[in-house]
């Protein structure tokens, strides 16, 4: 059915990258943050400016995971630790919740300039697997996903959301740990091994390797399909819309 295994009966979506083409405007704004951050301490301390790669540092560091980790983790693939702050430190704190502030500024100044707009092939593979019975729910690590979904007219298309918000609620580890996507699989009242993860991150597709999902689909918009096989990919399409055609 739809190209996925008999058995699964849930479908969880990743937004960024899989359902809109959001992850361009992050990845412009972690660069944006990353630079201007990278640049200040270099001058301050006397040390080369060496840039936030868009590309490559964005898909190792930062892409799929929560905002505070990935200033965590990128800035400490640097050398440098910042501390850890509080979620109401300003942007331009030199801590990790502030730098997070500064890059959420960024990117939702992004997105009400560029506006969001969905993968036509998205849209309707999501609109095959509603009118096959299966149920659906979007899974992401961002705080602003409703917006983001509203934004894109995709809202109604899903049943359930666990994003930013719910995962600090509810305090789940955010990905490469399957955490979101296990409790996505709760929600819809699935077991994971009848569930299908749709990722286009590397952090994504391990977190989907890891709560043994019934299959993970990786997303290839950028050319990475080899590394998203080596993270856990089962499958690797370049858009879902190629999973109809295969069906």
């Amino acid at each position: 059915m739809l190209g996925l295994p008999d058995h699964v009966r849930a479908c969880l979506f990743d937004l960024d990258g899989v359902l809109t083409q959001t992850a361009k405007v992050h990845a412009a704004a972690w660069k944006e943050m990353f630079d201007g951050y990278l640049r200040e301490r270099a001058a301050r301390e006397g040390t080369p400016f060496v840039p936030f790669d868009a590309v490559v540092d964005y898909d190792e560091y930062v892409d799929g995971r929560p905002r505070e980790d990935g200033v965590r983790t990128f800035l400490a693939a640097r050398g440098v630790r910042l501390p850890e702050g509080s979620p109401d430190d300003p942007p331009q704190a030199e801590t990790v919740n502030g730098l997070g502030t500064r890059k959420n500024d960024l990117v939702l100044r992004r997105i009400r300039e560029e506006g969001v707009e969905p993968y036509e092939g998205s849209v309707r593979f999501v609109t095959a697997a509603r009118d096959a019975g299966l149920r659906r729910a979007v899974v992401s690590s961002s705080a602003n996903c409703r917006d983001v979904l509203a934004a894109a007219g995709i809202e109604d298309m899903f049943e359930e959301r666990i994003d930013g918000v719910v995962t600090h609620e509810r305090d789940l580890r955010g990905k490469p740990a399957p955490d979101t996507y296990l409790e996505a699989a709760r929600v819809l009242g699935v077991e994971p091994g009848a569930a299908a993860v749709f990722e286009d991150a590397l952090a994504g597709v391990e977190a989907g390797r890891a709560g043994a999902f019934g299959v993970v689909v990786g997303v290839d918009r950028v050319g990475q399909a080899e590394q998203l096989r080596a993270h856990g990919a089962d499958v690797v399409v370049r858009d879902l819309a190629e999973l109809l055609e295969s069906s």
